[in-house]
């Protein structure tokens, strides 16, 4: 560290007795001898033309897709054509929001998964909190009427304790009026301390302090709830005989969970269910079949008892594959090598052909990309993944009715299957 409180990029002078800084808010001269600091006075003209730039965009686009898209027939569609016919589209947008729909269109010409533009804005100021909890529509009074407290979520704290009946009366010394929109009564509140008026089901009026949560974190204790409920509807379905992991994406991080609850919380259930709906992909394929497609060959047995079996670090045992319309990517790709291998079988619904692998590229104006899909799989009878449905062995489609009602046929019939297979044995 040279000087407190200033950083940036180092440009040094040919004696090296001065180094000058680039900021985001200008030019600086450090003299090393004296270690002072001067601000540089410039003046830079900025001739940029967004619609230029755009133009531009526009024809790489179309370049890199003629030189880069896995099928080099395109195909078989016209593709200079449709750049000629979405081109004279560009003299009518004026913002990259639009812009990047328009991109969105031209490339979804191609019917392929793994494509299409988008447009990284900024987000808001101040970030709306959640509190972490479900409330009751049908309660008309002021106030927040809690049904159900995230177990993890802010509300929960054994501290605050807020239970199914209690009803939030304000935050931060602002009312919550009966119809009226409490949200903005929590903007910018994430993760700062925040009061607020509690009253418990027993008429007596509470104070507490908690910090709300983001959004982001509010999704990940929704998706924990998800997994919960589905193990414990396993578990009483089966009566303990099977387990159940959700594959949350094709990644490490996922891949760690999945390994440590098979392995360890499930070890000696005689089957598992492995859900991999709403995974939007990445590349674990490989790695899930091996650790599903274990073939036991030796028992150990001090003195006649039974204590473990080789391969220790993979399963060995009965499985399912749980599938849904929503599996993308690699969330194809895993079950069609599932599938293919005869590890198990697959159930649910069929799943679109979306195994491609994409290179998405960032733009001069970063704020813009697109992606296109350069990399397909082709099966050993030569046929191309994508664009070819995957069918299930058990073929169960999940009713939304039943669905907001808590209902999952594909749950239920995937422990059917799996006890039927087992009763076998």
């Amino acid at each position: 560290m040279l000087i407190k409180g200033v950083s940036g990029g180092i440009e040094t002078d040919a004696k090296g007795e001065n180094i000058f800084l680039i900021t985001g808010s200008g030019l600086k001269k450090i003299d090393l001898a004296k270690g002072s600091t001067e601000n540089i006075e410039f003046e830079a003209p900025y001739d940029r033309k967004p619609s230029l730039e755009r133009e531009y965009i526009f024809d790489h686009m179309v370049r890199q897709v003629n030189d880069k898209f896995y099928d080099k027939n395109i195909h078989g569609i016209d593709w200079t054509g449709y750049g000629e016919h979405y081109r004279q589209f560009l003299p009518y947008i004026n913002n990259n929001e639009d812009f990047s729909i328009l991109m969105s269109e031209i490339l979804g010409e191609l019917n392929a998964s793994h494509t299409g533009s988008g447009h990284s804005a900024g987000g808001a100021s101040l970030q709306t909190a959640e509190l972490g909890a479900f409330f009751d529509p049908a309660y008309e009074g002021d106030g927040l009427k809690v049904t159900e407290v995230l177990p993890r979520g802010p509300l929960a704290a054994r501290k605050v304790n807020v239970k199914p009946g209690d009803i939030i009366m304000s935050v931060d010394g602002k009312k919550i009026e009966a119809g009226k929109d409490y949200y903005p009564l929590l903007e910018g509140k994430a993760g700062k301390k925040t009061r607020l008026e509690i009253r418990r089901t027993d008429g007596k009026t509470d104070f507490a302090e908690i910090k709300p949560m983001q959004k982001w974190y509010l999704s990940d204790h929704l998706y924990k709830r998800w997994v919960e409920h589905n193990q414990a509807v396993v578990d009483s379905l089966s009566g303990g005989k099977i387990g159940y992991v959700h594959v949350e994406g094709m990644d490490g991080s996922s891949y760690q969970t999945v390994y440590d609850q098979l392995l360890g919380k499930y070890r000696n259930c005689d089957a598992v269910i492995v859900d991999t709906r709403f995974n939007g992909g990445g590349w674990l394929h490989n790695d899930i079949a091996l650790l599903l497609g274990g073939k036991e060959y030796v028992r150990f047995m001090p003195r006649g008892k039974y204590i473990g079996s080789e391969p220790f670090s993979q399963w060995t045992k009965p499985s399912v594959m749980l599938v849904n319309e929503s599996n993308y990517s690699d969330a194809h790709g895993t079950p069609f090598v599932y599938q293919t291998l005869g590890i198990g079988d697959v159930v649910g619904a069929p799943i679109p052909g979306t195994m491609t692998a994409v290179w998405w590229e960032t733009q001069i104006d970063p704020s813009l990309y697109f992606g296109i899909p350069q990399v397909t799989s082709v099966d050993m009878q030569g046929n191309v993944l994508e664009n070819h449905q995957l069918n299930p062995d058990v073929l169960i489609y999940n009713n939304p009715a039943d669905e907001l009602s808590g209902n999952d046929a594909q749950l239920a019939g995937a422990v059917k299957h799996l006890l039927s297979k087992t009763a076998k044995k």
